[in-house]
């Protein structure tokens, strides 16, 4: 039987075939729109990444770039463009469209914050510390040209300071410290008032508070062998000058005697030594450790108990030349133990050096070229410039330097204070503590810092890259 109410349902059947009509007809470009909304929000959120990315990238390398012998502010601009994302960039990152660098960036800064914080100085290209980097780049959007947006801008802002970041490589640090007899005078100078050796010493503990004895990812640097620990970063080791005896010089880090000073000798004996602690890692249990360990050798010689191991003591006067040499010598060693990692030697000094023929046996009296009792000052520049060349970061501190001495030396005459400058492989290396007793004659433009612990931190901040800084510091 024939519903009576059929003929209504094809009514409204087809009305409702009617309404799906205008609903797909509706739902279409809605649906179209949010895929639009979807890829290109994707895209261009994607892209803003890309240009933070090389942008925080362009900055790093340009922070590099500035820390380099002779740097200015071309090199420093190249560097950034190479890692930025304008066209023929080196980033990994694709070419933004129309990236660009707004005018006036890159722009070089001296940030007191960074200074201050950091203890980075103002000694890049025009007196900067700092590097601030803006890229901006015109992106194409894909579905929404159909509404009628063609390209959206996008903007990226990073702030880098010169120094300050993690460890460009694992090093290898070497520190030759004046232990003759003039070390153990009072400094009377603003930041230490102690014999010239303690304030010394005082100083490369706070070296050793700020380089890394294992990778920062450990939780501890693990079992010590041979006064080094397992993966091991930068290694340590103590030099000190007259030489002294092999079988003494272990009291300059136990503390139970005082070490036998022999002479500055050619060819050297191997009854003798400058080298106090051998290359070592355990000074910290690990990376983030406050505190340094106690059991280790070099730890002992700079801190000891209660009072640093190692001594000034009197006699054979000063003379540097040697000293460097052989601990280049050992660097050399260690870096084919461990070539990935950077030599590097500090040394310390009032650079007035000129002991008397008698110490020096076996030494020319005439050519006054090493070894030698003529030009003594002038050996230890040589000898410094010949570890330079060998690929050493040699980095000097004037303690106490005058500007008059360095007796040995007649043609040409030197004084103390452009000896130890000298000594550093660039004017950026180069420390002088002028507020001590006798130095304030002798300063470093590049490096404005007094106080041996605020130099020898400011020494092992420099061995960092840059350090991304919030982009508001001044």
């Amino acid at each position: 039987m024939k519903s009576p109410f059929a003929p209504a349902r094809h009514v409204a059947n087809r009305f409702r075939r009617g309404q799906s009509l205008v609903m797909v007809t509706i739902a279409v470009p809605l649906l179209f729109g949010i895929t639009a909304l979807a890829v290109d929000i994707g895209f261009v959120y994607r892209s803003n990444l890309e240009l933070l990315a090389s942008t925080q990238s362009a900055a790093l390398a340009g922070a590099l770039a500035m820390a380099q012998p002779g740097a200015t502010s071309t090199t420093v601009n190249a560097a950034v463009t190479s890692y930025s994302s304008l066209a023929g960039n080196q980033n990994a990152f694709a070419n933004l469209p129309g990236a660009s660098f707004p005018t006036g960036y890159p722009m070089l800064k001296c940030l007191s914050t960074a200074t201050s914080v950091l203890g980075v100085q103002c000694y890049g290209p025009s007196n900067s510390n700092a590097l601030v980097v803006k890229q901006q780049a015109s992106v194409p959007l894909m579905f929404f040209q159909v509404f009628g947006f063609g390209t959206v801008n996008l903007k990226a802002m990073a702030t880098v300071a010169m120094k300050g970041g993690a460890p460009l490589a694992p090093f290898n640090v070497a520190i030759v410290v004046d232990a003759t007899q003039s070390m153990n005078t009072t400094d009377s100078g603003l930041y230490c008032n102690q014999t010239r050796i303690t304030c010394t010493l005082n100083g490369i503990q706070q070296m050793l508070l700020t380089l890394s004895p294992c990778l920062p990812s450990s939780s501890s640097c693990g079992t010590v062998t041979s006064g080094n620990v397992a993966n091991s970063v930068d290694r340590v080791a103590l030099y000190a000058f007259p030489p002294m005896s092999t079988s003494t010089v272990a009291y300059d880090y136990n503390c139970s005697g005082t070490p036998t000073i022999t002479s500055y000798q050619t060819p050297f004996p191997s009854t003798s030594t400058y080298q106090v602690v051998n290359f070592s890692s355990d000074y910290r249990t690990s990376d983030t450790a406050t505190s340094l360990y106690a059991s280790s050798n070099v730890v002992k010689a700079v801190k000891g108990a209660g009072s640093p191991c190692l001594q000034a003591v009197s006699g054979k006067g000063s003379y540097l030349a040697q000293a460097i040499t052989m601990a280049q010598a050992d660097l050399v060693t260690e870096h084919t133990a461990f070539p990935t990692a950077k030599n590097v030697m500090i040394v310390l000094s009032d650079g007035d050096f000129g002991t008397s023929s008698s110490n020096l046996p076996g030494a020319s009296t005439t050519t006054g070229t090493y070894m030698s009792s003529l030009q003594q000052c002038a050996q230890a520049v040589t000898a410094a410039h010949t570890a330079a060349t060998a690929g050493t970061m040699v980095y000097s501190i004037a303690y106490g330097a005058g500007t008059s001495g360095c007796s040995t030396d007649t043609s040409p005459t030197i004084t103390p204070c452009q000896t130890m400058q000298n000594i550093a492989s660039n004017s950026a290396y180069f420390f002088s503590d002028a507020s001590s007793t006798g130095g304030s004659g002798c300063t470093s433009s590049a490096q404005p810092i007094s106080g041996l612990n605020a130099i020898f931190k400011a020494i092992a901040v420099s061995l960092g890259g840059g350090k991304l800084i919030p982009n508001s510091t001044t």
